[in-house]
């Protein structure tokens, strides 16, 4: 039970320290307008998943966002290790995070509703 206190600890770290990196030492275009949602960790601290979201709807720009975290994947590791006191760094996995655009259109539906009554 304890351990998943640390777990989660460990994901607040990771998601704050990727934000910080992704805005401070990553020059990449592609990730400019990236925001980390949410990091998912596994329970053995060897991989996080971390959620991201993007302030584009285009659809070319959230490939270029993945294409562009997937290349930085590397110095963002390199980075965390640096700041984080961790034996392991975990693997990244960068997924978007679709949760943002569905509330959006629940409740873009929802004010459609209203109007209609």
């Amino acid at each position: 039970m304890g351990n998943s206190f640390r777990v989660d600890r460990v994901g607040m770290e990771i998601k704050r320290e990727v934000n910080e990196i992704l805005q401070k030492k990553v020059r990449d275009p592609r990730v400019q307008n990236v925001t980390i949602t949410d990091v998912q960790m596994l329970g053995d601290l060897s991989a996080a998943k971390v959620f991201y979201t993007i302030h584009s709807t285009l659809a070319s720009d959230n490939q270029k966002a993945q294409t562009g975290l997937e290349k930085a994947t590397g110095t963002i590791k390199r980075e965390l290790g640096k700041n984080l006191t961790m034996y392991k760094i975990p693997d990244l996995i960068f997924i978007k995070d679709e949760s943002i655009e569905y509330g959006n259109k629940i409740d873009e539906m929802l004010r459609n509703l209203e109007r209609k009554d």
